[in-house]
Parts: structure tokens; sequence; C-alpha cells
């Protein structure tokens, strides 16, 4: 197994191109599981509240790619090494299968984004009269209130609307020096609790992550392309 002679060269300049793009890969990879698994860590809330699936499961995909892309960049660069057809081959196929997955991902999850204040707010709607009866439901709307410091769908005031007793979650109440202020009835709003509805902070929120992760599946997508070329190229040198 070997170059032509005459191609020696421009072999060796594909090799080291193959090299170059297989170590992007793996950079793209390991940045893609990163971004992927901190928007979906200790979000209760995204699984419990967002009334669809489409996004949990594009990112769960690219969690996934990223993975192997990781490792399947020492392949192709044990490939070009060794200069043997039969891995570059193998190597080709699987990053064409990852690099269509990865775009389809990519993808989803820009379309979520259309969807998401729609799908979100029939959910919340839905899920907030079994606040304190459900415990993932109780879980998931104390990390969404205290973590994006809101309450309620639209205003506090839904909890009022929505639940018989008519009683305002702790989490909704803020902070203040460390210390959670009491959500009594004689309280003040403005003061003590959160008063900015979560549906929109939660879309925005949302929004952010979906564009973040969408745009990152995208573009190390979009790099895959060179290294289908390399391997393609490399394996029609080899003799």
């Amino acid at each position: 197994m070997g170059f032509g002679s005459k191609d020696e060269w421009c072999g060796s300049a594909v090799k080291y191109s193959m090299f170059l793009s297989n170590f992007i890969i793996f950079i793209g990879g390991i940045v893609l599981v990163v971004i992927s698994v901190y928007t979906l860590y200790d979000k209760s809330f995204i699984k419990e509240l967002l009334g669809t699936n489409l996004f949990t499961g594009a990112v769960y995909v690219l969690i996934v790619t990223g993975i192997l892309l990781s490792f399947l960049s020492f392949l192709g660069c044990a490939g070009a090494v060794k200069e043997v057809k039969c891995m570059l081959l193998t190597y080709f196929i699987i990053l064409f299968i990852i690099f269509v997955v990865m775009l389809v991902g990519g993808i989803l999850c820009y379309v979520f984004r259309q969807r998401v204040q729609t799908t979100m707010q029939q959910e919340m709607l839905r899920t907030i009269r079994f606040y304190g009866e459900d415990r993932s439901i109780t879980r998931a709307w104390d990390d969404l209130q205290e973590g994006l410091h809101c309450c309620g769908v639209t205003t506090y005031d839904d909890w009022r609307q929505y639940k018989t007793d008519g009683i305002i979650p702790s989490s909704c109440c803020k902070e203040i020096n460390g210390k959670r202020q009491p959500c009594d009835k004689n309280f003040q709003a403005s003061l003590q609790i959160y008063t900015s509805g979560c549906l929109n902070v939660t879309t925005a929120f949302m929004k952010d992550n979906a564009t973040t992760v969408g745009t990152v599946g995208i573009a190390v997508s979009l790099f895959l392309i060179f290294g289908l070329i390399f391997s393609c190229a490399l394996f029609m040198m080899i003799v």
C-alpha cells in the first residue's frame, strides 16, 4: 500500500489536511457534547413544562453523535497513517451518516424555536393545576421560578386563578440578602415576589439555548464535509 511516486507530495498534503480536519472534528465533537449536556443539566422544567420532546430529542441526538465523532476522528487518523483503504472507507461511511444526523438535529433545534411558546404555554397551564400534588411537576415549577426569577405563566395571579387553594408557591418569593421573603396574603408584589410571568422568560431562555445548540450542531456538521472530502481523496490516491 502507498502512493504512486508522482502523487507522493500531493498524497502527503492530503494526509496532513486530513489530520487537521480530524483534529477540528474532535474538538467540535467535544464542544458539542459539553454545550448540549449543559443545556439539559439540572433543568427538570424542560421535560415537565416544555410540552414537546422535539428539543430534548434533538439535543440527545447531538450528544450521541458528538461522542461518536470524538472516537471516529481517531479512526480517520489511523486510516491516514496506515494508508488502509478499508479503514478509510469505513470512516467515510460512518462520517457521512453522522453528518446527516447532526445536520437534521441542528435543523430540528431551529424548528423547535418556532413552536416553543405555544406548546409551552399549553403545558404550563395544564401542569399548574397539579402543583403540590405531583412531585416532578412541583419540582419543575420550583426550579423554573427560582432559577429564572419568575412566577406563574403570564403573571403571579395565575396561581390564584388556576389553583383551587390560591396559594402562591414559596419559589415565587424573592431572596434578599440570602433570606426568603414571605409570600403571605398581605405581600407587596413588587418587593417580595417575582412579578414577571415565566412564559416569556422561559421562551427567551429556551430559544437562546436552541439557537446555541443548533448553531454548534450545524457548524460542526459542515466541518465534517472536509473530513469526507479528504478521506475520499486519500482513498483514491492509495494504490
